[in-house]
């Protein structure tokens, strides 16, 4: 399973970028045709559970999530529990001297029902979105 990495920096101090990235629920927003729905307590933190919910209609899939490690303002790491999707995503901010953060954002996703030769395009398709994701979520 391929990993997708992407690196930005922001001038968004770490609790503020921090802030951003783990709202799950905007996070979905800024995913075209889904929403995200958080299935259980607490809101943030490890054992958080949520399900981004990507469709149309009766057309959809959902990629059911769960935080595994939490170490606010530095590093969250999800499992992607789903049926279609699985795999795993991990943000990690670093503080920028002088002032702003790091976003290191790296995630590995299989699609289940795809050959696995389709892994690189799945990927590429990944990096693209979350780069536009991270970029939304950033944006001052």
């Amino acid at each position: 399973m391929p990993v997708i990495r992407i690196i930005r920096r922001t001038s968004l101090p770490p609790a503020e970028a921090w802030r951003r990235l783990t709202d799950w629920e905007r996070q979905g927003e800024e995913v075209p045709l889904t929403r995200t729905v958080i299935d259980a307590q607490p809101p943030s933190g490890v054992g958080t559970r949520f399900t981004a919910r990507t469709g149309v209609g009766r057309i959809t899939f959902d990629d059911p999530m769960e935080v595994v490690r939490w170490e606010p303002p530095r590093l969250v790491r999800l499992e992607k529990r789903g049926r279609a999707v699985t795999g795993w995503a991990e943000i990690e901010l670093r503080p920028v001297p002088g002032g702003g953060t790091e976003v290191h954002w790296r995630e590995a996703l299989r699609v289940r029902f795809l050959p696995r030769a389709l892994d690189p395009l799945v990927a590429r398709a990944g990096r693209l979105l979350f780069t536009r994701v991270l970029a939304r979520l950033l944006h001052p």
